[in-house]
């Protein structure tokens, strides 16, 4: 099987995702938009002008499936002739309607093929057939490391109680102002941020904290707490994205709203000692890729 990948920016759970269908046999190439994009600069239209001739190119190459990350590039899938379609859509397509695109995503998923969200928290902005299919986790690296060890690499000290922020602190929406808050009303707590380590480097980082606080305003995951609960390491988190189905269940981890709410939910976690059962709840990359094959011969068999 052949399936060309449409994506607007590439993320590291894409590539992951990627990466578990090519050893299954999957033959993947993947069609990224020209241009640069980041924090400071977007796109331009000119870019995206450029990417329709590339990917009609490419999906007349003998594709079995065309497979769009995001709703932005549902319509360049749809545009081409014969290949069916399977949209995967993010959150923020969907979910953020101050924008044009929660639209052109609707009407994309009504065009294609096979449509899967990736929580259900999603399904309530999406009235289209779609199946729920959990981002994997490479639980190879995500694992469970012993502290002293990740401190050690990191030079970290080992008597320190510390809360991991996963993100830079400039990130508005992530919200460092309300964690500084918050772990200022707990004493001798460490609050340390992670902001532009080596993707390898962060499980070190999570299993050398006593546990991880998000206080996102919004979010379409997040997968810092997919891969933290990999690790079995607390997470104290707003009631964003797919967060309460991630940590559903999961003990020493808590789903709070508000600053005294995650405060006292952090001196909760942080009394007790004790690790997570996040690991469980957690979707190995194997499992996902097998049932992303699913969905491409649904796609080839529904033509």
């Amino acid at each position: 099987m052949r399936v060309l990948q449409l994506v607007n920016t590439p993320r590291s759970f894409f590539d992951k995702q990627v990466e578990a269908l090519e050893r299954r046999g999957v033959e993947c190439t993947t069609v990224t938009v020209p241009g640069t994009h980041d924090a400071d600069q977007s796109r331009s239209v000119t870019d995206y002008l450029r990417y329709y001739p590339d990917v009609l190119d490419h999906s007349l190459s003998g594709y079995d499936v065309i497979h769009a990350h995001y709703g932005l590039m549902g319509p360049f899938a749809l545009a081409q002739p014969k290949r069916p379609v399977v949209l995967t859509l993010w959150g923020s397509d969907l979910m953020d309607e101050e924008s044009f695109v929660p639209r052109l995503s609707r009407l994309s998923a009504r065009l294609s093929d096979e449509v899967i969200l990736p929580s259900t928290t999603m399904s309530a902005y999406l009235d289209t057939s779609h199946q729920i299919l959990p981002w994997g986790v490479d639980t190879e690296q995500f694992r469970p490391i012993d502290q002293g060890r990740a401190r050690e690499r990191l030079g970290w000290p080992q008597d320190e109680t510390t809360v991991l922020f996963p993100y830079p602190p400039e990130r508005d929406v992530k919200n460092h102002p309300l964690a500084e808050r918050v772990v200022s009303r707990l004493d001798d707590v460490t609050l340390r941020t992670m902001s532009g380590i080596p993707y390898e480097e962060v499980p070190y980082y999570m299993n050398a904290s006593d546990a991880m606080l998000v206080t996102s305003k919004r979010e379409s995951g997040p997968m810092v707490v997919k891969e933290a609960a990999a690790c079995n390491v607390p997470v104290v988190s707003t009631d964003v994205g797919f967060v309460s189905s991630v940590l559903d269940g999961v003990a020493n981890s808590y789903v709070r709203d508000g600053e005294t709410e995650l405060a006292d939910a952090l001196s909760d976690v942080l009394a007790t000692g004790e690790p997570s059962s996040g690991r469980s709840n957690v979707v190995g990359l194997d499992q996902m890729g097998k049932d992303l094959e699913s969905i491409y011969r649904a796609a080839i068999d529904g033509r």
